[in-house]
């Protein structure tokens, strides 16, 4: 068995905080944008990307204010028209056509990647169905975790159809975001933990492109490594590890801040999550699996 590991040479990374999906008042935020930037270096945030609704926060825009020692990437929240998602590394406006498969595609064609927003918004925890995500191709991943929405209709969490998707094949990773709106509330719920060798835009993007990062609400993953067929994770300060594989079935679980699985034989990928106090959690994005 061939086990694919986005964290190949963790060890040797820089592993720097993020959010990719905050708000300011050039949309429907309550911050202008150099409060939203002070606000995330206060936490000690090592980068951030603004996501206004349909308008495109670029390096000409970031060029006029005080990053705070941020990695500020060009963005944009495609809003309009359907569901959202985001155009991370945006270069252009892309139009918001109703049929978002020509969105992503036209996200593609530049140097940017999509991200599905929040999946289970909404009452009917539904603001992409997934007859939609099966649909559209070629997103690189979807928000598995968004903030703002645990004060909304719906759920922040999207982990039911994200292994849904896994179970089909498709090759998705997982974000957690803010989604901020208001100065306080909003700000801090969940972040990106993204290891790179290049403290930069570029750096940023190539190691989301391939995996290297996982999602957050405050477990700290400290360690992870691939031995023949077994995958072994430790953390800082999770109590509780489960490991899932298709169809969101859990096949293994520790009280414990470490586990060490042998991967099922008939496992097409299988990911982790690791819970701590308070809610906190981190979730590990999938480890895909072929036969040799």
């Amino acid at each position: 068995m061939n086990i694919e590991n986005p964290y190949a040479g963790m060890e040797t990374r820089q592993w720097l905080r993020g959010n990719l999906h905050a708000h300011t008042t050039a949309s429907d935020g309550r911050k202008p944008i150099q409060d939203v930037i002070n606000s995330y270096a206060t936490l000690g945030y090592d980068f951030l990307m603004i996501s206004d609704h349909d308008i495109v926060t670029g390096p000409a825009d970031y060029a006029k204010l005080d990053p705070r020692g941020l990695i500020l990437i060009p963005g944009n929240e495609v809003t309009r028209n359907g569901p959202h998602l985001l155009h991370v590394g945006a270069d252009q406006r892309i139009e918001p056509d109703a049929d978002r498969q020509l969105v992503i595609n036209a996200i593609n064609a530049g140097p940017g990647f999509a991200v599905i927003n929040h999946p289970n918004w909404e009452h009917d925890f539904n603001h992409w169905s997934f007859d939609q995500l099966d649909e559209w191709q070629n997103y690189l991943g979807m928000e598995i975790f968004n903030g703002t929405i645990g004060r909304l209709d719906g759920s922040p969490y999207a982990t039911d159809k994200w292994d849904r998707l896994l179970s089909r094949g498709r090759r998705i990773w997982g974000f957690a975001n803010d989604d901020s709106h208001l100065p306080v509330e909003d700000v801090g719920l969940g972040w990106n933990m993204v290891g790179t060798t290049d403290r930069s835009v570029a750096g940023l993007m190539d190691a989301m492109r391939r995996g290297c990062f996982y999602g957050s609400t405050g477990v700290n993953i400290t360690a992870i490594a691939v031995t023949g067929n077994r995958i072994r994770v430790e953390t800082e300060n999770a109590d509780r590890i489960l490991a899932y594989h298709q169809t969101g079935m859990e096949f293994a679980r520790v009280d414990a801040n470490a586990i060490e699985i042998e991967v099922p034989t008939r496992a097409r990928y299988v990911r982790f999550e690791c819970l701590g106090r308070g809610g906190r959690a981190a979730w590990t994005q999938p480890f895909y699996l072929e036969a040799e």
